[in-house]
């Protein structure tokens, strides 16, 4: 027989699920493990905080809960035990101050991550958290043991009780690849496919388009779109226009209906408002001016304020008779069509969909296929849009899921 390290708790993944978790035992009073396969821990966290970590969001909480659709009834019963402003008195405690910004946000106050990671590990390593680097994950072995690779060779565990909060597989150079499903499945695991959300679309541009305006920001501009379930919404703010189709903010905030209605139907089409200060009988009136020896994209800049970009996006859709007809060329600057033909791949996109079915673990996020073992963070099967909901449901399962190994020590104790 092989000989196993035995910890009392092993937990696999150094994000903000995993890193949660391990406080929730340590504060318990358990001795706790943490390996990640990658040189340190919270890297994507580091990488969210690039911009700014949005560490959560200051709305209504019914409002905050219904961002997660679908999954709301099983992630609230998690979230009302951490909450938006329970998380933020918690970022208070580690000494970091926060503020909520114009779109209510929640921010640190020096908007990056890395501080409030140092806090955090300092506290959490002073409590006797462990922590072990370059230990990837390999699955089980034929005894149930727990399989690390590290830099010395391989090791095998069998702790007590197991975390895992590996991510999805969005951003796999991070560490989070999905490697996991196969080896879940392999043990009864329920699993939905892991697929790209708050992700960017391809759309089969020009190549004048592509060559002249890939990378080109697309301000002040509606979007709409009718789902595969026949919701309409319209939304305005921004996007970007990329050499292989449409990326940025607003795109992320529809990225879960459009792939679902691709997932239907192969395509999903969308409309942009290129003018929404402008409604559609001022862009009439606008257009149907007579131009005089004006080019037609100066007549359009002067009269309708469009230029660049968005000029280019109309002679996409557009030909030269079409141009030249005033109730048409209104209408399409109210409502360009842009179809989308795929999601941009996995590895790019901020998070996934998919993940351990909710059917398959029990209230505690407890695995019902593998007793003592339990599963946070992304590697379960929910979504939301960027705007703090992804933090904040990462932490608050991390959270529960180390409750529920503790809880899960205590019962099998002998």
């Amino acid at each position: 027989m092989p000989e196993y390290i035995t910890p009392q708790v092993a937990i696999i993944g150094g994000g903000p699920a995993g890193l949660m978790a391990a406080e929730a035992l340590s504060l318990a009073g358990v001795q706790v493990d943490v390996y990640d396969a990658m040189p340190s821990v919270g890297r994507k966290l580091l990488l969210a905080g690039i911009g700014g970590l949005n560490i959560t969001h200051s709305e209504a909480y019914d409002t905050f809960c219904a961002r997660y659709g679908e999954r709301r009834p099983q992630l609230q019963a998690v979230l009302d035990q951490l909450p938006p402003s329970a998380l933020r008195a918690w970022v208070h405690g580690l000494g970091i101050d926060t503020f909520v910004g114009s779109s209510g946000r929640v921010f640190p106050t020096q908007m990056k991550a890395a501080p409030l990671l140092r806090a955090w590990l300092h506290r959490l390593r002073s409590a006797g958290v462990r922590l072990h680097v370059r230990h990837r994950w390999l699955g089980w072995d034929a005894d149930g043991a727990l399989r690390f690779a590290n830099p010395g060779g391989e090791i095998s565990l069998k702790p007590q009780a197991t975390v895992l909060a590996l991510g999805g597989a969005s951003w796999p150079k991070l560490g989070s690849d999905g490697a996991w499903v196969p080896w879940l499945k392999a043990r009864g695991v329920e699993i939905a496919p892991l697929q790209s959300a708050n992700c960017g679309f391809e759309v089969a541009w020009s190549a004048h388009l592509r060559d002249k305006f890939a990378g080109a920001p697309l301000k002040s501009v509606a979007l709409s779109f009718t789902d595969a379930r026949g919701r309409s919404e319209r939304r305005q703010g921004e996007m970007v226009i990329s050499a292989r189709g449409v990326e940025g903010s607003l795109i992320y905030a529809f990225s879960q209906r459009l792939r679902e209605h691709l997932n239907v139907h192969g395509s999903a089409t969308f409309t942009l408002d290129l003018a929404p200060g402008r409604d559609a009988e001022r862009v009439l009136a606008e257009v149907s001016q007579p131009r005089g020896a004006r080019s037609l994209s100066s007549h359009l800049q002067s009269r309708v304020g469009l230029a660049g970009v968005k000029v280019a996006l109309l002679h996409e859709v557009l030909g030269k008779a079409q141009f030249a007809d005033a109730a048409t060329l209104a209408a399409t600057i109210k409502a360009l069509p842009i179809t989308v033909r795929a999601t941009l791949p996995i590895a790019e996109a901020i998070s996934t969909a998919g993940g351990v079915r909710f059917d398959s673990l029990d209230q505690n996020l407890m695995l019902t296929a593998l007793p003592g073992v339990f599963v946070a963070g992304e590697m379960l099967d929910w979504e939301a849009p960027t705007g703090g909901y992804l933090l904040t449901a990462c932490f608050a399962t991390g959270r529960q899921a180390g409750l529920g190994a503790s809880q899960w020590l205590k019962s099998h104790s002998s």
